[in-house]
């Protein structure tokens, strides 16, 4: 007996056996039942989800001698045995991919003529109709428009973006929808049933979402699946046949990274990379299943999960485990990968990083982390916070009792000295040094974008205030241009273009202290006179002189001249020398 394959085998004869087209084959039966047919149908959609067949269903029906209460062909007409048997004279198919040519479609207008021996109408139906040319199209736009009273036009595309509007505008059109997970996997269930098939909900589950919404790709799957599991399809061999990567390697990341666990990560990742997988489709795969955790969160979006019921309760458990925010951030984190992985020059290396921020985004703020972000940067300045050591050691002094000195420089603003009283008591203890005074935030830094304050001194005492008292030091031209370039990189995201309009600045010493800078407009000037007091900070501090001023100049560049044309140029040749206008009338030339 010779072997059908299951997407023909299976294929739906009538409207009710279409799979998940409910809509479209209602409206098609109303129609026959009513008698109302137009000229033209346009049938659009992905590839394998019933275009061509509900086609075939349609122009069946409408030819049927008796068709049922329903709108359904009755199979015992001798129009629908002729139809059924391949020999249907009224009932034609045109593969507009290989006949797309203008000679192609008069040869089709010079059918139509021809009416129809059995039945009412003679019905073309013209597969991958975006093929035609645009020739082809414009011959067969008025036969379209007003086509004989027994002919109906059914035109099918995937693409239906690539058909003129022309054409459109003659069609009723119907979009055929993408299958879903489980209506795929009801019909598969029933295909298997009746081959004798044995199968796992989570197997077909599999299948299903490797066709991507094509009830004809799933059912060419599931006859490999059937083929490789001889009659017995389970889940792991289905992923071993398909080459797909095991949903629990997902679930496994997502366990470990709520709790921190980056060297299980890595491990893990390298058992997936060496078993074959790309490391982009891990990415993808764990965007997925992040976005289906998400969607267990809340009642309301769980039935957006095509999933079996079993996995639909595994996704709901691990989701009473995440956070929100923590599956927020993971998402963006691997779209941002995702969008990075093709330049990638060390793919592995991106996605292992990419890993490791999504482990650490729900690691404590004083941890030092690349996912989480941490607000201050305490553990790195402990040590300076505990012990406070000023820039120049003072001079030892030898002393049997408390005395107090008269030359004491004065200390920094953020570090507080205790007062000297008359009557001696204990010396009470110093304020102690605040993180926020000697460190910088990574908000400060990069810039949230949520004030238009600008923080550009990042190391610097209490976000740039000088240090009044200290003593004021000279500086060559090149510490300040070095100074002055280092601010510039300094500057955050949203000042990018002011600072690279500074980086080709030239600062010059006008008269110690006093620092001048050129710029070429106004607008310039104004863009760099709003953060004029942060500039000036910066550079007293890092220059270690509080009394430098700071003068923005405008250039003073010549006019533009005026690019003559040519003959501008000539003309003002003529206007100069009289004798080239005397040349050009005299061998009557002119300017080309």
């Amino acid at each position: 007996m010779e072997y059908i394959v299951s997407a023909r085998k299976y294929r739906p004869i009538t409207f009710d056996t279409v799979v998940g087209q409910a809509a479209l084959t209602t409206t098609l039966k109303n129609a026959v039942k009513s008698g109302k047919l137009a000229h033209a149908y346009l049938f659009c959609g992905p590839r394998g989800v019933g275009k061509t067949t509900c086609a075939r269903i349609f122009a069946k029906a409408i030819n049927c001698q008796h068709p049922t209460a329903e709108g359904e062909a009755c199979n015992e007409c001798e129009s629908c045995q002729s139809f059924n048997e391949q020999r249907s004279l009224n009932i034609f198919e045109l593969d507009a991919a290989s006949n797309n040519s203008v000679e192609h479609i008069k040869t089709l207008m010079e059918q139509t003529r021809i009416p129809p021996q059995l039945g009412k109408y003679k019905v073309f139906i013209i597969d991958e109709v975006h093929m035609l040319s645009t020739a082809a199209f414009n011959a067969f736009l008025k036969t379209l428009e007003e086509p004989p009273a027994h002919v109906i036009f059914i035109l099918a595309t995937t693409e239906k973006h690539k058909i003129l509007p022309t054409i459109l505008s003659r069609c009723q059109i119907y979009d055929f929808e993408r299958m879903t997970v489980r209506n795929t996997v009801d019909h598969l269930k029933d295909v298997a049933k009746k081959e004798g098939i044995t199968y796992e909900d989570e197997a077909l589950a599999v299948i299903a979402e490797k066709a991507d919404g094509g009830m004809r790709d799933a059912l060419s799957i599931f006859d490999q699946a059937a083929s490789f599991c001889q009659g017995n399809i389970t889940y792991q061999k289905v992923i071993e046949d398909l080459n797909v990567l095991d949903s629990e390697n997902y679930f496994q990341i997502i366990d470990l990274s709520i709790i921190n666990k980056v060297s299980d990560i890595m491990v893990l990742l390298n058992s997936i990379i060496n078993k074959g997988f790309d490391g982009g489709l891990l990415i993808q795969g764990l965007a997925k299943h992040v976005r289906n955790v998400l969607m267990a969160k809340d009642p309301q979006t769980l039935p957006l999960l095509e999933v079996s019921d079993q996995q639909r309760k595994r996704f709901q458990e691990q989701a009473k485990k995440a956070d929100t925010r923590f599956l927020y951030q993971a998402l963006r984190l691997m779209n941002q990968c995702d969008i990075n992985y093709r330049q990638s020059n060390n793919k592995r290396l991106l996605v292992e990083l990419t890993l490791i921020e999504i482990a650490q985004i729900t690691q404590p703020d004083d941890g030092a982390s690349a996912g989480h972000r941490p607000k201050r940067l305490k553990s790195l300045f402990k040590n300076l916070i505990q012990q406070p050591q000023p820039k120049k050691a003072a001079p030892q002094v030898a002393v049997a009792e408390p005395v107090v000195s008269t030359n004491i420089p004065e200390a920094p603003k953020s570090i507080e000295t205790p007062k000297v009283s008359d009557t001696p008591s204990a010396p009470k203890p110093a304020a102690p040094l605040k993180a926020s005074n000697i460190g910088f935030s990574w908000s400060n830094l990069r810039g949230n974008g949520k004030s238009s304050k600008m923080n550009i001194i990042p190391g610097s005492l209490s976000e740039g205030k000088e240090q009044k008292g200290a003593e004021d030091q000279s500086f060559t031209q090149e510490d300040l241009e070095l100074q002055w370039l280092s601010m510039c990189n300094r500057m955050p995201q949203q000042f990018s273009g002011i600072a690279a309009r500074m980086k080709n600045m030239n600062p010059v010493i006008a008269e110690m202290p006093k620092i001048e800078v050129t710029v070429d407009n106004e607008l310039i000037k104004s863009d760099m006179e709003s953060i004029y007091k942060n500039i000036l900070k910066t550079l007293r501090i890092y220059l270690h002189n509080s009394q430098i001023t700071l003068n923005i100049l405008i250039s003073d560049k010549p006019a533009q001249t005026k690019i003559l044309t040519r003959r501008e140029q000539f003309e003002e040749m003529s206007k100069k020398n009289p004798a080239v206008e005397s040349l050009r009338q005299a061998f009557d030339l002119e300017l080309a």
